[in-house]
């Protein structure tokens, strides 16, 4: 008799099991990001988390857990439970931490399942309008000349833009210096008032001093160019370095052992948010960048793919958290 009810239990648990998944979500969901409110991935967070919401017909709250390029939220999302309830914002600051692996309290990519990317965009390479390098080629000319004299801003130590600076400096055989700032307003500033001589920033943080003819855009770092900025070149035509390619991203994760279903719906409803017309342009407004949700299963390949890449820039440049 016992094991005939152990059996009925057992047949009977997928029957119990479906209606919880179904009712999914039954309370609002925690939209997590590790950056401070009113920055990228706030604005991204919070402009993308409402129309998710009322498509799921739950409220998504989002929560800034800014510290170590991203690290504390990478780490929360990590322990949260894998029931849909906790989904983060991770961007290509979780891939450069994670090259890093300094002090790491989870595993970069077998602690989440990734479920859809949201976006990816550039960087650009820009210079004062009374620079005498008129473009990537000069500046790479000037500091081929001057080796460790002409330096670079960026938004900070072990940032996307240091490294994509520093990934210049080796494709191109140069050693520009690098210079942090705390963010990309102020590098943008120090820019302005003549204290590099070259700054790796975004497009759009940057394109009000563009459009005031203050600054001058050398390049950007991916493969096609800007939306915003159609006439400047990319990093491969302007320095002739084909193959270079340096963009960051963000997309959305969950804690490992994410049901299915779960992620392939949560997939879906991203995917349709973003490919609303009104979306895409602010979206495009925001990052000047590809706004593509992808295939499931494409962003885990993707992140893996992007730890190894600014890995080897790390050990190849020797560079050297501070």
């Amino acid at each position: 008799m016992l094991t005939r009810r152990l059996a009925l239990g057992l047949m009977a648990a997928p029957l119990i099991a479906r209606p919880a998944l179904a009712a999914w979500p039954d309370r609002p969901i925690r939209l997590l990001h590790g950056f401070a409110p009113g920055g990228t991935a706030d604005i991204l967070a919070r402009l993308i988390g409402t129309p998710i919401g009322e498509s799921l017909g739950q409220s998504v709250v989002i929560e800034s857990r800014p510290g170590a390029g991203g690290n504390i939220a990478s780490a929360a999302l990590a322990r949260s439970p894998a029931d849909g309830h906790t989904i983060g914002l991770l961007t290509g600051g979780h891939a450069v931490s994670a090259a890093f692996a300094q002090g790491l309290t989870f595993d970069p990519v077998n602690d989440f399942d990734f479920v859809s990317m949201v976006v990816r965009y550039a960087f650009v390479i820009v210079v004062r309008a009374d620079s005498p390098a008129r473009d990537l080629a000069g500046l790479v000319a000037m500091a081929k000349a001057q080796p460790g004299r002409i330096t670079f801003g960026s938004a900070g130590v072990g940032s996307t833009h240091h490294l994509v600076g520093e990934m210049l400096n080796a494709a191109a055989g140069i050693q520009m210096q690098h210079v942090p700032y705390r963010g990309d307003a102020a590098g943008t500033t120090a820019l302005l008032g003549g204290e590099v001589s070259a700054m790796v920033t975004t497009s759009v943080g940057v394109l009000p001093h563009v459009r005031a003819g203050t600054v001058r855009c050398l390049a950007v770092s991916a493969a096609t160019r800007s939306k915003l900025l159609p006439d400047v070149p990319t990093v491969a035509e302007a320095a002739n370095l084909p193959g270079f390619e340096a963009p960051t991203w963000a997309g959305i994760a969950a804690p490992k052992g994410l049901p299915e279903p779960v992620a392939l719906r949560l997939h879906q409803v991203v995917a349709t948010v973003i490919n609303e017309p009104a979306m895409r342009r602010r979206l495009d407004d925001l990052v000047d960048g590809e706004v593509d949700a992808g295939r499931p299963g494409d962003m885990r390949p993707f992140v893996a793919a992007e730890i190894a890449r600014w890995r080897s820039v790390i050990q190849r440049q020797g560079i050297q958290m501070q």
